[in-house]
Formats: structure tokens, sequence, C-alpha cells
């Protein structure tokens, strides 16, 4: 498979499933009470799918070299969490949060880095990469050492960090990827970049 067709293919992996991220957000803040069993096998396929999108974005080149730099471990790793989600069975709520938690952490800490360096290209929507990834750390660190009792404030928690880990990747993804397509060229030099 050729790069472009790669990048293309990552981009609209991270496209489809950060929207699926914000709307199983918006339904968890919506229905707290949406069954656990359910939850934990829709959130483990997803986490599955995008570890696979993410590993495919590392494999791609885009022309900054920015979204995709850390994907390959963040991609195994969501692989790896996805299966282990599917397959526990016991207090999963509480694992789904610590599970979530920790990766939402570690990919806003990732993503400020991604930040400071897309400033550094010129990017001009570089902050709104580093304010999505600050709100989304701050909701990973409250899941990670859950200050609170209840499942359903856990529950709109793990919603809220879904909602702002959707926005936070399809920020990156809009504003940190650039496809650069190659046609046959008058000129040895001549490339043609697709934003879209």
């Amino acid at each position: 498979m050729s790069s472009i067709k790669l990048m293309k293919t990552a981009k609209t992996g991270y496209i489809v499933i950060s929207a699926l991220f914000c709307l199983l957000g918006i339904m968890l803040i919506a229905i707290p009470e949406f069954s656990v069993s359910v939850l934990a096998a829709v959130f483990g396929i997803m986490l599955i799918l995008f570890g696979i999108f993410k590993i495919i974005g590392y494999f791609s080149r885009d022309l900054f070299r920015l979204a995709f730099q850390y994907d390959l471990a963040l991609g195994l790793l969501l692989i790896v969490l996805g299966i282990i989600t599917i397959l526990k069975t016991d207090n999963v709520m509480a694992f789904i949060s610590i599970v979530l938690g920790i990766y939402v952490l570690a990919d806003s800490l990732l993503k400020i880095q991604i930040a400071l360096d897309a400033k550094v290209f010129g990017i001009r929507k570089w902050w709104a990469i580093l304010v999505s990834a600050i709100a989304a750390g701050i909701i990973g660190c409250l899941l990670i050492i859950r200050p609170y009792e209840g499942a359903d404030i856990l529950v709109i928690l793990s919603g809220f960090s879904l909602l702002l880990e959707g926005i936070l990747n399809l920020v990156t993804v809009l504003t940190a990827v650039k496809i650069i397509r190659k046609k046959a060229p008058e000129r040895a030099d001549e490339v043609i970049i697709d934003i879209s």
C-alpha cells in the first residue's frame, strides 16, 4: 500500500474513531446508567480499531510527521488494552476508568509536545491542540485518582474523558496531518499538498 493511501486510511480512521469517542462520551454523560458490559465490549473494540489506525498512521509519511510520531507504541498499547477490556469481567467500570485515564493522560502529554512542535513548524492552530490536550489531561488525571464515590459519577467522568479525547484527536489530525500527493510531475520537484 502506498504511503498516500496509508495516510488517508490513518487520517480517515482517526476522524471516524474520534467522532465515535465523542458520541460514546456524550451518551455516557446523558445516560450514566448505560450497561457496563455493553460499554466494555464497545470500548474494547474501539480501542483495538484505534490502535490499528494509529499503527497505520505511524508507518505513513505525512508532511510534518507530527501527529503520528508516537503512534506505534500507543497503537500497540491500545490493542492490548482493548483486548483486556473485552475479556475482563469483574469490576469492569473501575478497570475501564483506570485504562481510559492512563491512556488519556499519556496521549494528552504527548499531544502537548506535538502542539509545541507544531508551533515551531508554523502551524497556526497549534494552540488548539495544546488547549485540548491540557483539558483532556486534567480529566485523565481525575479518572486515575478518582476523588469521588459512586458509579454514576465514574461513568459521567468517563464520558467527559472520551468526549475530550475525541476532540483532542480530531483537532490534532485536522491541524497537524498534511498529505503530500505526488502526481506525474512536469517538473521533478512538483508536489501537490492535499489538506483534506
